[in-house]
């Protein structure tokens, strides 16, 4: 696919170095907020992954709506100082009352009834849960944050997509909201994909060394938990990722996401001098059960 390389973005009208639900249909969250978008960036989840995508959008703090298409599904994830602040798909498995019915919060009957009722009304679906007493205000409001959560996290999983930014900002009066910092989204998005193939080889080579290059301060939207940062701080200028990934307590995929993560998030980056420079290289590793080998 043709378009900008996948470490650029168009940011306020100039290009960057740096790299990069429901519809209103199917929403019970709220509307779909509206955006007016200045510039647009295009490209495809192949060659800019979504994680470089928003640790650039993070960095320069600009609004806006990325949005991800594939297979007839439409997934926006909207943004506005460096948080998420909602998502929305296409996808009916990604709607409200599907994530209810998943996660076992109200019955199937139930649900059901209201749907009915939504028929002859154009009331939301949290707002009928509500007034029929099925669920209070609490619960609709965290089953709707869980909701805009899984789509987001499910856009992790996208290897291929064509994907725009929108960049302008939004109105967002009839929009349910939340705030999820967008570093952590970052990590727990890339912990929870499940092929770390594509992610590690943006590493380098097995011999590729790396080095820290963080403030503490960095560290605190991050959300990494004790183990996460025991692998941060193992990262010391001297280990290669071979040995990062094979001689910790995390599983050598899984750890080697993690480094995939911490590199986006400019937390760490690579020293040797074979490796430096050019694009990502295919790395040489492979895994075994919980061991790697060459």
């Amino acid at each position: 696919m043709g378009g900008p390389k996948p470490d650029a973005i168009l940011v306020a009208g100039r290009r960057s170095s740096d790299p990069i639900g429901l519809s209103a249909r199917h929403s019970s969250a709220s509307q779909e907020p509206i955006v007016t978008p200045k510039f647009k960036y295009r490209g495809n989840l192949a060659q800019a992954t979504l994680p470089e995508m928003l640790h650039t959008i993070d960095r320069f703090r600009v609004p806006g709506v990325v949005e991800v298409r594939r297979s007839g599904v439409i997934k926006r994830v909207y943004i506005r100082d460096g948080y998420i602040i909602h998502a929305s798909s296409t996808d009916r498995e990604d709607s409200l009352g599907a994530y209810l019915l998943r996660a076992e919060i109200v019955p199937k009957d139930a649900l059901e009834s209201v749907a009915r009722l939504r028929q002859s009304s154009n009331k939301r679906l949290g707002v009928l849960l509500i007034e029929r007493e099925i669920l209070a205000p609490g619960e609709v409001f965290e089953s709707i944050r869980k909701q805009i959560e899984s789509i987001v996290w499910s856009l992790f999983y996208w290897q291929d997509g064509e994907v725009t930014f929108g960049v302008g900002a939004l109105e967002e009066e009839e929009m349910v909201q939340i705030q999820l910092p967008i570093k952590r989204v970052i990590i727990q998005g890339i912990k929870s994909a499940p092929d770390a193939k594509p992610l590690v080889t943006r590493l380098g080579s097995k011999d590729t060394v790396l080095e820290p290059c963080f403030d503490v301060e960095d560290l605190v939207e991050t959300g990494l938990d004790e183990d996460d940062y025991k692998l941060l701080r193992r990262v010391n200028g001297s280990r290669t990722l071979y040995q990062l990934c094979g001689e910790g307590a995390k599983a050598p995929a899984e750890a080697a996401k993690l480094l995939y993560a911490f590199q986006v998030l400019k937390l760490v980056r690579r020293v040797s001098a074979q490796n430096a420079g050019g694009g990502p290289l295919k790395i040489k590793l492979g895994t075994s059960g919980d061991r790697m080998t060459k």
